[in-house]
């Protein structure tokens, strides 16, 4: 089996030719069959058989001819190059040029065939949400409003006609452009209109003509016939449906095994991209699979072996398209999140990957509300490679990243960092640029880091037994504070529970710590005593006073307990109680709601001033989060509805919900769980990164490990839960539209 070679481009350009000669010379038939096939089709019973039959006959042979002629162009280069193969195909774009355009745009139907109109006339006009209109020199622009008109009874209907082209900034009627007369003068069937300032008046006229509305029961009447495959070429078009679910069986199979291998962060290719040869890779590997055992992945096989299909989608250009797409419905789907919880916590930190380029990666923090049962949730979005690492730098690739999501930087309401002087520092860094526009974008410095960090201060000399116990204790708190859910009164339980550890220690920890240790010198056949300057002289001086050994013994002792444990623990105790200065802070901010027994427990005037304290922290331009008064009288009546028994802040939220009298309050309780503890999901997202982007792909070509697609990758490999719940008949939807060709077969 002979594998096919790309065209080269003197080849491109003559097989071009041909099909434009080739379909140049049939337009007039083209055009004419579709001029029956798609005006008013007149009754079953009005249309003549034979005229139905011919005509069906000649549509059939002119798509034969056109595919014969394109074939052999094919097969000629093939014959030509004699080049061993089955080589997959990289893409679809070696063929058909052409045809690579947004079929949903309206400025590129002015050459579609019939296949295109039928689809379009199948799924209608797709319109883009989220789009930001440009305006003209007087700043008018187009508008969502114009979608819907308002009738004189108050009644709002849906302008399902009419079709925004993005690239041109231009208004099209969809029906008038695709069953346009000759006689036609509206710029909505030709041109397109840009007129804003009398846009209304125009579509209002537009609507109410005469050819609009001939047009419109044109559309809706082939849209039916198509739907039931009652048009003139009937056969025809059941042999497309048969051709269409075929390929959607196979892109299904496709995608399902583009996303085990992103989900599983599996490698994609080998060292070449041939059906069964060796090395050819995982992907190829898992087609290969399903072929030994599913019908339709084995025929997909079948035709490609025998060259009986060109277009097979198993190149490693739609493999990263494919990736492409399932993170961003992943990133979709975490943004609806986030702007349905509104308020949410950016987190960073950075690390240079294998190729020496700083990484950036970054984390949001929200309440997913999209849930029965409200959760916390931190979600990988991207990773930034950035080259100034300066507090600046870094600030501006916030804010860049932020606008560029359509997320709102007053919304943020709390920052976590590592203890970089660049994140932390109170003057140029990141945290002091971000307060300066928002200040209430609450700072919280990072509780693994500082805890890290008071280790190092205490790491002045070394004792074994003394730094087990307190390791062992340092280490079951901070894996407890990486939790993605850990609160802010779960972590200063937590550190005030290490604080007094520490202090009981210093007091009784000597002692146990001596008598392990000595028990431990024992067992190793080693004199349990402590070694001392002199010791020698000494012991020559007084070898037979063993009362004064025993005293220089005791000194000893005593002066290690004073210069090293006492330090030691002293500089603990101290590191902790300044380092987490700054959470409490955030006790007298949210104190009061962090369990139901805190808020229970104030009365009037206590609770009133909390609320104001609160008001005024997260206030800012002579707007609140909360309105005070209103805060106030909801948290008096929680405070007599909440259950008796203890409930948490996430407990009390879920309460709120569910009673949906509470506005104010779930606000408060919303920021209080945005704001984050830890940076624990930016370290195992870097994790994730070394996996990614190792030696192997940092050193093959730029297009392997694109940032691109190392951020598709990160993104399906990261949140693989969310990952789980896309529809790939939605993802097909989308990878079909992308191309005209690809809209019209599958």
């Amino acid at each position: 089996m002979l594998p096919k070679k790309h065209l080269s481009g003197s080849q491109k350009r003559k097989r071009k030719r041909v099909e434009d000669q080739f379909i140049e010379s049939q337009k007039g038939a083209i055009h004419k069959f579709f001029s029956a096939s798609s005006s008013v089709v007149p009754d079953d019973n009005t249309v003549d058989a034979l005229d139905i039959e011919e005509q069906g006959q000649q549509y059939q042979q002119i798509n034969d001819n056109l595919s014969e002629q394109v074939d052999d162009i094919d097969d000629a280069t093939e014959n030509e190059n004699l080049q061993p193969s089955c080589e997959p195909e990289n893409s679809i774009d070696d063929v058909q040029e052409a045809y690579i355009h947004d079929i949903f745009d309206p400025r590129t139907w002015g050459n579609l065939d019939n296949k295109g109109r039928d689809i379009l006339i199948e799924k209608g006009p797709v319109r883009e949400l989220n789009l930001e209109f440009p305006a003209d020199a007087l700043n008018r622009h187009f508008s969502y409003a114009y979608y819907s008109r308002k009738l004189s009874n108050g009644e709002v209907v849906d302008r399902k006609w009419l079709v925004y082209s993005k690239h041109i900034d231009k208004v099209f009627c969809f029906c008038c452009k695709l069953f346009k007369s000759s006689q036609s003068k509206s710029l909505l069937a030709h041109d397109g209109l840009r007129d804003w300032k009398h846009l209304s008046l125009r579509l209002k006229q537009h609507e109410n003509s005469v050819e609009h509305i001939t047009n419109m029961n044109t559309w809706n009447e082939l849209r039916l016939r198509l739907s039931k495959n009652k048009t003139i070429d009937d056969d025809l078009q059941r042999e497309i449906a048969k051709k269409r679910e075929r390929w959607r069986q196979v892109l299904v199979r496709i995608v399902s095994a583009i996303k085990f291998l992103a989900k599983h962060n599996l490698a994609f290719r080998g060292k070449n991209e041939k059906l069964y040869q060796g090395s050819n890779g995982n992907f190829l590997g898992t087609i290969e699979m399903m072929g030994e055992f599913d019908p339709v992945m084995q025929d997909h096989i079948r035709r490609i072996q025998n060259s009986e299909i060109h277009h097979h989608y198993l190149g490693h250009k739609i493999q990263n398209e494919m990736i492409s797409l399932l993170a961003d419905y992943v990133k979709q789907t975490i943004l609806k999140i986030i702007k349905d919880a509104k308020y949410f916590s950016v987190i960073l930190d950075c690390t240079p990957d294998v190729s020496h380029e700083e990484q950036m990666t970054l984390i949001i923090r929200c309440v997913n509300m999209s849930r029965n049962v409200p959760r916390v949730e931190e979600f990988f979005l991207e990773f930034l490679k950035v080259d100034d690492t300066s507090g600046l730098g870094l600030f501006n690739e916030l804010k860049n990243v932020l606008a560029s999501l359509d997320l709102n930087i007053d919304d943020v309401r709390g920052q976590g960092y590592d203890n970089g002087s660049n994140m932390k520092g109170s003057h140029q860094g990141v945290q002091k640029r971000l307060l300066e526009i928002n200040r209430k974008a609450l700072y919280m410095p990072c509780a693994c880091h500082s805890l890290n960090l008071t280790l190092c201060d205490m790491g002045k000399s070394f004792g074994l037994v003394i730094w087990h116990d307190i390791l062992f204790s340092i280490n079951k708190v901070s894996k407890k504070l990486q939790s993605k859910i850990v609160s802010i009164d779960d972590t200063l339980k937590h550190i005030e529970g290490v604080i007094s550890y520490f202090k009981k220690y210093r007091d009784e920890g000597f002692t146990s710590s001596m008598n392990t240790a000595k028990n431990i010198a024992s067992e190793m056949d080693i004199e349990p005593k402590f070694r001392t300057k002199r010791q020698g002289k000494r012991k020559k001086q007084f070898d037979e006073q063993d009362d004064q050994d025993e005293e220089i013994q005791r000194s000893a002792v005593d002066s290690f307990r004073v210069e090293y444990f006492n330090v030691m623990i002293d500089a603990a105790i101290a590191s902790l109680t300044s380092r987490f200065e700054q959470m409490k802070k955030f006790d007298n901010i949210f104190g009061f709601l962090f369990n139901s027994k805190n808020l229970k427990s104030l009365d009037e005037a206590d609770l009133w001033l909390h609320c104001k304290n609160f008001v005024e922290t997260f206030s800012q331009d002579n707007s609140s989060d909360v309105e005070i008064n209103d805060f106030f009288s909801e948290l008096k009546v929680l405070q007599v509805t909440l259950p008796d028994s203890l409930m948490s802040a996430l407990e009390i939220l879920e309460f709120v919900i569910a009673a949906d009298c509470y506005p104010n309050v779930s606000v408060a309780y919303r920021i209080l769980l945005t704001v984050p503890v830890t940076v624990a999901s930016a370290e195992r997202s870097f994790s994730k990164l070394k996996l990614l982007k190792n030696y192997l792909r940092s050193t093959m070509s730029q297009e392997t490990m694109s940032q691109e697609r190392l951020n598709g990758l990160a993104m399906c490999t990261i949140e693989r839960d969310i990952l789980d719940t896309i529809d790939l008949n939605t993802v097909l939807d989308d990878f079909a539209s992308r191309n005209a060709r690809r809209t019209i077969f599958l």
